[in-house]
């Protein structure tokens, strides 16, 4: 099969890049190359970002620290420490708590934060915690919003100076605890949305994550296996404007820490275009976090490739016989390792027998779903 007409457009559209090609920091045909020495921010995608090497004291990446967006789901981290604060000196977590608290830093659950926000002060959560951890742009959701915790104020600085607490300040249960549970995040969060984007698919292990997302152009969440009846997703509302922080645009962040000992804490703020689709918010935080300068970050080898297509199954094997284990965002990019024969699938008028293995699934997807002009991509090397 040669180049397809449906799979460019799509790529076009889904991508806003050349199908075929191999992403941003990768030239087609090579491996990932090393770490870029400044951020590059896709067209269109306006960001704040924040690397500190905790080895030498220093940022090595900086741009636009303290500029606030919408938190989504970095928030979490706030709404953990208030809870932990007063509970020492041996700081233990009662079983009962754990079951709320473990999934909310894991899988970024929702309805866990909002039980904490209605029955702990609310905005009063985010007031204590800037005044306990001397944050420089954090601050409450905006009149009216009071209710949206995931309109909480957060800049990539005043993030960096959270993560420094947890790591050199913070009681050794209260650090073993949320960090603990970040490096334990889950492919797939509570509300089905694949939350390995960014720093957990930038950078191999030892990493620890805590991500967010926010917009009403991001279609329902794919990630595990297909459903006959998903969940449909609540937006929150979004006002024009509050303050100097944008409730609008789509946002995806992606915060953490990376390498042994936790050397590199990496912070990475994205707005979107409205009307962004959730795989292209996906890719496009991956590429800026791919050239991001992280101090003890390993890169993963392989082939970065766009896909199109809605709700492409990953399998286990190159073959439609086991059930899919997951879908990936629509006309996401993902990291091919190797690719293989296997099944002949045919999506009318087009045919392909050859399948991608995804090291970062641990599964396969059909090269009939790769933005490549032939059957066999021609630098990706057989498994």
């Amino acid at each position: 099969m040669r180049r397809r007409l449906l799979a460019t457009a799509a790529a076009l559209l889904l991508i806003g890049g050349v199908a075929g090609s191999a992403a941003a920091d990768a030239p087609a045909g090579q491996p990932t190359r090393p770490a870029a020495a400044s951020a590059e921010v896709p067209s269109g995608v306006s960001a704040g970002v924040a690397v500190f090497d905790r080895q030498t004291g220093t940022f090595t990446e900086q741009l636009n620290t303290s500029t606030r967006f919408r938190s989504a789901s970095v928030v979490k981290l706030l709404l953990a420490l208030d809870y932990l604060w007063n509970r020492g000196p041996d700081y233990t977590v009662p079983a009962a708590d754990r079951a709320w608290l473990e999934p909310m830093l894991r899988a970024s659950d929702d309805d866990a934060a909002s039980a904490y926000w209605s029955g702990h002060g609310g905005t009063a959560i985010i007031t204590r915690m800037v005044g306990r951890l001397g944050l420089k742009d954090t601050a409450p959701p905006p009149t009216g919003y009071e209710g949206y915790w995931g309109y909480t104020a957060l800049s990539a600085r005043d993030t960096v100076t959270i993560y420094r607490y947890l790591l050199d300040s913070a009681p050794g249960p209260v650090r073993d605890f949320v960090m603990g549970n970040l490096r334990q995040s889950t492919r797939c969060a509570s509300d089905r949305f694949d939350q390995h984007f960014g720093i957990a698919g930038a950078f191999e292990k030892p990493w620890a994550v805590k991500q967010g997302w926010s917009g009403s152009s991001y279609e329902k969440g794919t990630c595990g296996p297909p459903r006959t009846a998903a969940a449909t997703r609540t937006a929150s509302p979004a006002p024009a404007a509050a303050a100097d922080v944008d409730l609008t645009r789509p946002a995806l962040h992606s915060t953490g820490t990376v390498g042994a000992g936790d050397r590199s804490i990496v912070a990475v703020f994205t707005l979107h275009p409205v009307g962004t689709s959730y795989g292209k918010a996906y890719t496009d935080i991956g590429r800026l976090t791919r050239s991001l300068n992280v101090p003890g970050a390993a890169r993963p080898a392989g082939w970065w490739y766009g896909t199109w297509s809605d709700h492409v199954n990953v399998r286990p094997g190159p073959g439609t016989g086991s059930a899919p284990m997951t879908q990936l965002p629509s006309g996401v990019e993902v990291l091919l390792g190797c690719q293989a024969r296997g099944e002949v699938v045919n999506v009318p008028p087009y045919t392909n027998e050859w399948w991608a293995y995804l090291p970062q699934y641990n599964g396969w997807i059909s090269n009939i779903y790769i933005n490549s002009p032939d059957n066999k991509m021609p630098d990706v090397k057989d498994c």
